[in-house]
């Protein structure tokens, strides 16, 4: 049997960590704690966002869990920020930027307070991945546990409902009443966004990695499931320390295999690669944007989810949730079964008894009829994305886009001409200097794509940016543009009227420009001032790495 105590040993044993000992009485330790594991609970819980506001009480059935397995649970809070809430504002160059602050606030805590093992909780884009990061670097035994999954609001309404609701008013489709109607009823409750955004993307795509227990993905986020599923990570971890297993032995290349996989299976977000290369890296294992490209020639897009297609979480999750969705790719040979998972069980024993789909659903498309043969995540090179870009192409837009630029710099620029009707159908809008150092942050396009979608141009107008895009954006639209405009990536160099041709066949985003007139305009471009020169903002701008390195702030050191 493992050491059970590692690192909390190292703080509490012996005459000189008596007033370790001594600070620790108050906060509710008994003599007979001192002996026990102890296992972190790392809550995200705020009020800032519905995403997260119930995770409190998930938090206290994970400490319960682990108490009453034996260990003794010690709950500590981190940060959160709001994507819907910043969304479109300036603020939204923070929300990138607070994954690498949770990830590191995580480590900072279960570092200094030596925690043998911990449950990280997380209901929003950033907190989740961040929390996997997190689990990665340290390397103790860990589960991460979802938040869970909002129900939708009236008329089946969600977030992407409302800046939908906002392109359509300024097209004069929507009045102002109805607008104030989808407003506010859009968001009924806790959870985090209901279609297969990247809430409910990187939920998926983490239990696939084997960092959560079985369903903990495909859960409401106002359920006895939910509660339950935290509880039993509490003990997960318990049990974790007993058989000496970590991330490590769990996180493989293969591993990343059947994220990826089960990520294209379920037509999720863009932001599932950017996530998945960061949480790589953490983890030390060599992924790359091949490597999306490689799996995703043999893996089909089969879930009929949002936005592109026309369900929600809440209703994967009345017919099984992902579970029978992994067993039928593990049936087809699309999964490594043999990876380990944090039940301490395989992938392939974890799927074993896990009943099929219905007969008669319509969500999960079988093998034989799928939405698309593989991969809506395209990789795109050229000359205008050399370092590449990553494009979310369904199918439902066709596969190749040729139009004419329009080039913004900055998200506002755009939205305001998309909004005055200046962008017309056979644009290609260049949204430019939004990239992880321009932004800073890489801020996400959903506001620009939801209102061209709102103005009924989804099939007409492509999108093409150095930031990224929301799990719930859809349309013609390529971000992750790199390098970046900021570094003088080709995009940068790009004028209006210019011809595009994104081809997700031959994988290409191309500049109809010579190589002599792209040299031209480079001989006269000059980078920009940054954003700011101080604080959080401009120390990630000195520390991030390409997105297509999955824009991470300890890549380049030592």
């Amino acid at each position: 049997m493992a050491n059970d105590r590692p690192y909390s040993s190292l703080v509490v044993d012996g005459v000189e960590q008596a007033p370790s000992r001594a600070m620790l009485y108050p906060t509710g330790f008994k003599t007979e704690d001192f002996s026990k594991p102890q296992i972190g609970i790392a809550s995200t819980w705020s009020m800032v966002t519905p995403c997260n506001m119930h995770i409190n009480e998930l938090a206290d059935a994970a400490c319960m869990g682990a108490d009453e397995a034996g260990a003794k649970a010690v709950l500590f809070n981190t940060i959160t920020v709001s994507d819907g809430i910043s969304m479109g504002t300036p603020g939204m160059r923070y929300s990138l930027v607070s994954r690498e602050v949770i990830a590191d606030s995580i480590e900072t805590v279960v570092g200094a307070q030596g925690f043998d093992g911990f449950v990280a909780i997380g209901g929003c884009d950033k907190n989740m991945p961040a929390c996997a990061i997190a689990m990665a670097r340290m390397d103790r035994p860990s589960v991460f546990v979802y938040g869970g999954t909002i129900l939708p609001g009236a008329e089946r309404r969600d977030i992407v409902s409302v800046f939908e609701a906002v392109g359509g008013h300024a097209a004069g489709t929507v009045s102002d009443i109805e607008l104030k109607e989808v407003e506010e009823t859009a968001i009924p409750g806790p959870g985090s966004c209901g279609g297969m955004y990247t809430a409910n993307t990187m939920a998926s795509s983490i239990e696939a990695l084997g960092l959560s227990l079985p369903g903990s993905s495909a859960q409401n986020a106002i359920s006895q499931d939910k509660k339950q599923d935290s509880y039993n990570a509490g003990a997960a971890v318990r049990n974790l320390i007993k058989l000496g297993i970590k991330p490590s032995d769990i996180l493989s290349k293969e591993a990343f295999e059947n994220a990826i996989t089960v990520t294209i299976a379920l037509e999720g977000s863009t932001n599932g690669v950017l996530h998945l290369l960061a949480i790589a890296h953490a983890a030390n294992i060599p992924l790359t944007l091949d490597d999306f490209s490689r799996v995703g020639k043999r893996v089909p897009v089969l879930a009929d989810m949002r936005p592109a297609g026309q369900y929600a979480m809440s209703e994967l999750i009345e017919i099984g949730g992902i579970q029978p969705l992994m067993k039928m790719l593990l049936a087809e040979g699309l999964l490594h079964g043999d990876c380990l998972t944090v039940t301490g069980k395989t992938l392939a024993e974890n799927l074993a008894d896990v009943e099929d789909y219905p007969a008669d659903q319509k969500i999960i498309r079988p093998m034989s009829n799928p939405i698309k043969k593989d991969s809506h995540l395209v990789i795109l090179r050229g000359n205008l994305a050399p370092e590449g870009a990553v494009a979310k192409i369904t199918g439902h837009e066709g596969l190749k886009f040729t139009g004419s630029a329009r080039c913004f710099h900055g998200e506002e620029a755009a939205m305001a001409a998309i909004m005055d009707g200046q962008v017309q159908k056979g644009d290609v809008v260049i949204v430019r200097y939004e990239g992880p150092k321009g932004g800073p942050g890489m801020r996400e396009m959903l506001s620009p794509t939801s209102a061209i979608n709102g103005r009924g141009m989804s099939q007409d107008v492509a999108l093409l940016t150095d930031g990224r895009f929301s799990g719930g954006s859809h349309g013609f639209v390529v971000g992750h543009v790199t390098p970046e405009a900021h570094l003088g990536g080709p995009i940068a160099l790009v004028e209006d009227g210019d011809t595009i041709t994104i081809d997700a066949e031959t994988q290409e985003v191309i500049l109809d420009v010579s190589d002599e007139v792209l040299a031209q305009r480079r001989a006269q471009w000059t980078a920009p001032k940054p954003y700011t020169e101080r604080g959080t903002l401009a120390k990630y701008a000195q520390l991030v790495s390409s997105a297509s390195e999955g824009a991470v702030t300890d890549k380049y050191l030592g």
